[in-house]
This record gives C-alpha cells, structure tokens and sequence, in this order.
C-alpha cells in the first residue's frame, strides 16, 4: 500500500488554512490512501483548532516558534514515523494548485525522481513582480550551479519526495530549507525533476522575511553555508590559492626592486607578500582538516540511514502483531515539540 502524506507547516494560518485543505487532492491514481499533516509552527491564532476541525490526520504543534526550516523538518519526521512512502510539501497560504499535486508524485511512482519540485514559471508568471522574477531567477541559477542539477524553481516550497530521499537529508540551517535541500541532494546524487505546476495570488506578505534586501543575505548565507559543507576542500583550498596569489605579487615586486638593487626601501612588501602566503597555506591546511570531517560526517549519515531503516522493519514489525484499530479515519490528537 502507497501512503502519501501532505504536510503543511502553518504560523497563524487560521483564515487561510481552510482554503487550502479544500483544495488538496482526496485520491490519486497509484496511491492508496492520502492523509495531511499539519505542522502548528507556534501560532498565536487559532490554526491547529482549526486544523481539527478541517478533519487534518495528524497535527504537529511547536510551543513556540522555530521557522520554517524547523518546522519543514519536524513534518519530515512525523510524516515517516507515519508510515509515509512519499511525502508533499504545500504552503498554507494558497499559493500552488492542491490538484497539482498528482503532477508532483507522478514521477516519484513512476520510478523517475527521488525529489520533484514545482516549476511556477517564474519567467513568465503573472503573480511575481518583475524585480522578484529577477531575482528568482538569479538565485535559481546560482543553485543549480552549487547543486550540479538542473531545477528551474530552486526556491519553490511545492515539492515531492520519496521516503528513501527523506531518509537521507537532514536540514541544518534556520532559515529556509529549500536551497539547503537542493544542495544536499545534488551533492548525494539524487534524481531530481521539476514539473510546471500552477500558481494563485497570495493576499498578505511572506512570513518568511520582512525585506528584500534580507531575504537575499539570508538566502546567501544559507546556500554558502550548504555548498560549504559538502565541498569544503574545493572552498577553502581555492580561498587559499586565491589569497596565496595576492602574496606572490608584493613579492615579486620586492625581488624586482631588490635586483635593481633597491631592495631595502621595498622590505614591506616582502612582509606583508609573505604574511599573505603563510594565510593561504593555513587556508589549505583548514580545507584538508574540514575534508576530513566531512568524510566523518559521511560516515555518520550513513549510520543515521541505517537506523531510520531499522526503525522502519521494527516498526512494520510491531504494526503486524499489533490489532487493527476500528476507526483509522479519526484524527489525531495535536502533538507538541519543543
């Protein structure tokens, strides 16, 4: 049996909530059932009543808010504690198709992809601004280019992924987790598709940020951050050439001045030449010891994928000698975490 779990991370989302449930897909054809979860990312308003009362299967409360990328995560773990195979991101704002949603999962039954992520046709749609149509573009680009894929949305929240490629990624950073994803999976070789999906007007700003110029530094830091970890050789042995370089130029200016015979009135060159090398060796010498740490984190992730496996047979194990509830339709009780 194919399970697929809808999840939702909300932050007061009372008014729209609704809206959006209506709108998500009750059956798909290559799924056997189709169940949502509500991630409550500490809301103030009224979401995970109403969560309830829309009939939600599974409803995630935080105590207080800890953003997006922790409450993408937090629905990534209940969705495979939850027995699902594939798992679907949406935003509660209205922005995607709910209908699209069988374009997302298509590939994913197919055997084709081990992530998909909704096209919105940045280029072209009539919901974006033209500076936020820029910009989307930019930083899809840069995304593919750090990820090595070829996904045209990078920073699209509607996204599919199996239960093995969920397995795998863990997200680290607090702000966003879709460059972060991206990155990780790219850098893990996963199969990743894009798909066009539709899009509506959202009617109230992003919560994700306040500014612009904010969304980009943030962004930034984030996609540095992920391309760092998985290619800290690359990284800071070409920082160290880099800066290694610079140096060799203020010392060949010295040994140019000193075979003129001019050498005495040039000696700072030849310091701050050779305080510039030594900094560019140290640079080579931090990514050979950040390689092997990330070789050991390597390790380390693979031990964790063991584990969520084994969790996976001892909990099939547990679910067959166990008896079958009467009533499996029923919601949930909402569920907190810290």
């Amino acid at each position: 049996m194919t399970k697929l779990i809808i999840q939702i991370p909300c932050l007061n989302e009372a008014d729209s909530l609704p809206a959006t449930l209506a709108r998500l897909p009750r059956e798909i054809a290559g799924i056997d059932r189709i169940e949502l979860l509500v991630i409550d990312d500490g809301s103030s308003d009224d979401t995970s009543g109403v969560a309830r009362r829309c009939g939600v299967h599974h409803i995630l409360r935080h105590r207080r808010n800890r953003g997006l990328a922790a409450a993408f995560q937090s629905g990534v773990r209940q969705a495979l504690s939850e027995g699902a195979d594939i798992i679907v991101n949406t935003d509660a704002d209205g922005q995607y198709e709910g209908a699209d949603i069988a374009k997302l999962v298509a590939p994913l039954l197919a055997g084709e992809a081990d992530i998909v992520v909704g096209d919105r046709s940045v280029a072209d749609n009539a919901h974006f601004g033209p500076f936020k149509r820029v910009l989307q573009r930019l930083g899809s680009r840069v995304v593919r280019r750090l990820s090595g894929t070829d996904v045209t949305d990078a920073v699209s929240g509607f996204r599919a992924f199996s239960r093995e490629a969920a397995q795998k990624l863990t997200i680290t950073t607090e702000f966003s987790y879709t460059t972060d994803m991206l990155i990780q999976a790219g850098r893990k070789r996963m199969a990743i598709a894009s798909v066009p999906i539709r899009t509506h007007k959202t009617m109230r700003p992003s919560r994700l940020f306040t500014s612009i110029p904010r969304f980009i530094v943030n962004t930034g830091v984030t996609m540095a951050r992920a391309y760092t970890t998985y290619n800290p050789l690359r990284v800071f042995a070409g920082a160290g050439l880099i800066v290694g370089f610079l140096g060799l130029v203020p010392i060949l200016r010295f040994l140019w001045f000193y075979v003129q015979g001019d050498g005495a009135g040039h000696v700072q060159s030849l310091v701050i030449g050779g305080a510039l090398m030594v900094i560019g060796v140290l640079l080579a010498i931090l990514g050979v010891l950040a390689d092997l740490v990330a070789a050991n984190r390597k390790l380390i992730e693979t031990n964790l994928l063991e584990l969520r496996q084994l969790r996976d047979v001892l909990d099939g194990g547990a679910q067959a000698d166990a008896p079958q509830s009467a009533d499996k339709k029923s919601a949930k009780p909402v569920r907190k975490a810290s």
